[in-house]
């Protein structure tokens, strides 16, 4: 019975430093992909039900990244969130400004540059996310997403012209 309390013990240990490393990082994804304050709180506790759910899983990936594997199942239930009938009736013109000061990590110069970002395709918006936002290495964000590394690159390339060409409002480099 001691070595039952002891493994709980230690799960709870792991769950909360989980939530006290990752948990802003998991809220600011959730926002982005749902851009609704209260949708992405819910999204991040359901994100964190999840991993309690499926810790061993888990711990049966010998040297997985924990940031990967969390923001991978933030990724899945925002998604599932966005499939949901109720999602499509919410008003999804919302402003990064809308998330608590606390959780904001740009300065008001890069606010253009993250709308930016949130306007461009799903599986763009999800390489530019983890990559940049979340420091997730190719390798990372490819076992997230489900492809390959090269596949990441060429994403994370495309988004980059996306983004320049928003940028400068659609004008060709000069040569």
């Amino acid at each position: 019975m001691s070595y039952t309390v002891a493994a709980e013990t230690v799960k709870e240990q792991r769950f909360m430093q989980w939530v006290r490393t990752y948990g802003d990082a998991i809220l600011r994804t959730c926002f982005v992909y749902l851009m609704n304050v209260q949708d992405a709180e819910d999204a991040m506790q359901d994100t964190f039900l999840k991993a309690w759910k499926a810790m061993e899983q888990f711990e049966k990936r010998n040297g997985a990244s924990e940031k990967a594997w969390l923001m991978s199942i933030a990724i899945n239930v925002c998604r599932d969130y966005r499939r949901a009938k109720w999602f499509r009736k919410v008003d999804l013109q919302k402003s990064l400004e809308d998330l608590p000061a606390r959780y904001i990590s740009v300065e008001s110069k890069d606010v253009s540059l993250t709308m930016d970002v949130m306007r461009l395709p799903e599986k763009l918006k999800q390489a530019v996310l983890l990559h940049y936002y979340q420091e997730l290495t190719l390798r990372e964000v490819a076992d997230v997403v489900k492809v390959a590394p090269s596949t990441v690159h060429r994403r994370l390339k495309q988004a980059e012209k996306m983004l320049k060409i928003s940028l400068t409002g659609g004008e060709e480099d000069e040569k």
